[in-house]
């Protein structure tokens, strides 16, 4: 009980953080919606994401394991699917600059807005699964 309490938390702060970050990862609905979408974000790496594994397992050995990431994303869009509050939308990236390293205002598309997000959430909620350990 006391770990899937854990992965709860570490997902609704993961997708809050995401919402903050990425501008086209948006939720309406306050912590409710935040907390329902833990809730079956958990059940889908638990009970799909396995399943979706296998079904690729041919196209991820073909490229030696470089598309593992179209799982994430794809558990992502069943989240959308499965809770409408949450919206991946295309958005304009306004440009970033700092000492000499530009990186340039650049129109992002959904999908590329849900490839994000998904590195995003993988990646806060991998760091803070570690960190509870």
């Amino acid at each position: 009980m006391k770990k899937l309490l854990r992965s709860i938390l570490i997902n609704v702060y993961a997708l809050w953080l995401t919402s903050l970050v990425i501008a086209g990862f948006t939720y309406n609905g306050g912590g409710q919606t935040l907390a329902l979408a833990a809730v079956i974000f958990g059940v889908l790496n638990l009970l799909v994401r396995p399943l979706v594994k296998l079904f690729l397992l041919p196209i991820n050995l073909l490229t030696l394991g470089l598309l593992g990431w179209l799982v994430n994303v794809l558990m992502l869009y069943l989240l959308t699917l499965l809770v409408p509050q949450i919206k991946i939308e295309a958005f304009d990236f306004p440009g970033f600059a700092y000492k000499g390293f530009i990186i340039p205002a650049l129109k992002v598309s959904q999908f590329y807005c849900a490839v994000l997000a998904s590195f995003l959430i993988s990646f806060i909620s991998g760091f803070l699964h570690w960190l509870s350990k």
